[in-house]
């Protein structure tokens, strides 16, 4: 029966589709090793039930908040269809096999983690966008690794990491001009605030991966497993020092302030100008590639697991994964279960310690359950923002912890927007390069460490 009397959403209704879809995603994971896209929508027919028969909230508002939600997370969308155009021209281009040859030939096992996380941050923090690193370099540098026998999680963390130390740092990213609107600071204070977390972050990450490639520099290479791959290029693509110039095209369109979706795209013609003048592609092949992804059978596994990606095709699934995700959580938003959590936890916070271990835990909450580094952002902004205020502490505050609890660990679930991105890109699942993402681990931990602390927690009265 429909209740006619609309009521607040308490703890215990929110509690009702979360358990669900935790179960849920769960039991279609673990036990049958399933997607998570049916899930998800299994959880948003409870969250939709909850929401129409004991909180009655109408069938039309909570349609509106699902296309509201959608709607806010359109240009992520729009800018990975983009991205699987680009991997795909760019591999029939031999942009990323001749950043791969390259790159077997001159990095060594011993140096290639700390040289990778350091690469990956550099580039980031040009162009502001952990996808598009993470889409380009990342994808040439998790095939190094691999060719020169590194597992793949460990280098995928190397490149995880990297990538989001210059999302939530960079002036170009949308989440560091994000944070610091949601909550009430300027964009240059919010990035000199984080500082002091993200540089004991970086210190600290490329002491560990220099550590663990410490464990392959005795290490004989397989120089024949190498030179199999080497000939494999060679075979199949005209390898040219050119076919550099597309990652310093878009690195640069970026850098000199153009969006990145147009500057994705101009990277995208340009793979497809190179695959035409230096591998004799036709513009059906281009197409193709653009479409379906790069497809060839050169022979050598590693290869073809390597190469065979990318394309408008490709993210479809992650895609798909991405609005069934949003449908849940702008559920919870639009009918105030979210925000009910929230309130739970901001109850508990005591100290100003707590208070930044309470919004940390929020941004994570947010981005398992909701499953968009926006919502991360965005829903813990509004919450925490007048009691902070309340506190005397400034506004830079909240949106570093945001920062650090929302943008860095989006990429570490695996139904997430940026985890499942991760995944179909890297072609590796964040819970196997979970453990080496060091960054994106440690920047939680510091924020509220310095929380307790007190430590450059500054006052109302100095912004």
């Amino acid at each position: 029966m429909v209740s006619k009397k609309r009521i607040e959403a308490t703890i215990l209704h929110a509690l009702i589709p979360i358990i669900g879809v935790v179960a849920s995603l769960s039991y279609a994971i673990l036990v049958h090793e399933a997607a998570p896209h049916i899930p998800l929508i299994f959880g948003s027919i409870i969250a939709a039930v909850v929401a129409v028969t004991m909180l009655g909230i109408p069938w039309e508002e909570l349609e509106q908040g699902i296309k509201d939600t959608l709607s806010s997370t359109l240009q992520a969308i729009l800018i990975l269809m983009i991205v699987g155009t680009l991997i795909g021209l760019w591999i029939l281009s031999g942009t990323i096999p001749a950043m791969i040859y390259y790159g077997l030939q001159i990095l060594s096992p011993g140096v290639f983690l700390a040289a990778t996380f350091v690469i990956c941050c550099i580039v980031s923090l040009a162009t502001g966008t952990s996808w598009g690193t993470a889409g380009t370099v990342g994808i040439a540098l998790t095939g190094i690794g691999i060719g020169l026998g590194m597992p793949a999680g460990m280098v995928a963390g190397a490149v995880v990491s990297g990538a989001y130390f210059g999302d939530k740092l960079s002036p170009l990213s949308d989440t560091t001009n994000l944070a610091p609107a949601m909550a009430g600071s300027s964009l240059f204070a919010h990035i000199k605030h984080m500082l002091y977390t993200s540089i004991p972050a970086f210190v600290i990450s490329l002491v560990l991966y220099v550590i663990l490639g410490l464990r392959f520099a005795g290490r004989e290479l397989d120089a024949e497993r190498i030179n199999v791959i080497l000939d494999a290029l060679r075979t199949n693509f005209a390898i040219s020092p050119w076919l550099l110039i597309p990652p310093v095209i878009v690195i640069l369109l970026i850098a000199f302030k153009v969006p990145a979706l147009p500057g994705l795209i101009g990277g995208s013609v340009a793979g497809g100008l190179f695959a035409a003048i230096f591998q004799s592609a036709s513009v059906g092949a281009i197409i193709t590639a653009a479409h379906y992804g790069f497809e060839i059978d050169s022979g050598v596994a590693v290869v073809d697991r390597l190469l065979n990606r990318g394309g408008l095709d490709g993210m479809m699934w992650t895609v798909a994964l991405i609005i069934c995700a949003l449908v849940f959580g702008g559920m919870l938003e639009k009918t105030g279960m979210l925000r009910a959590i929230g309130v739970k936890l901001f109850a508990m916070a005591k100290s100003n310690g707590s208070l930044v271990l309470n919004t940390i835990i929020s941004c994570i909450a947010t981005n398992i359950l909701a499953a968009d580094q926006y919502l991360s952002i965005v829903l813990p902004g509004r919450l925490f923002k007048d009691e902070y205020a309340r506190r005397g502490l400034a506004p830079k505050n909240l949106s570093r912890a945001l920062e650090g609890g929302g943008t860095v660990t989006s990429a570490l679930i695996p139904w997430n927007t940026c985890g499942a991105f991760m995944m179909v890109t890297l072609g590796v699942s964040p819970l196997a390069y979970l453990p080496y993402a060091f960054l994106n681990l440690l920047l939680p931990v510091i924020n509220v460490v310095y929380g307790y602390l007190g430590f450059s927690m500054a006052k109302l009265a100095d912004e």
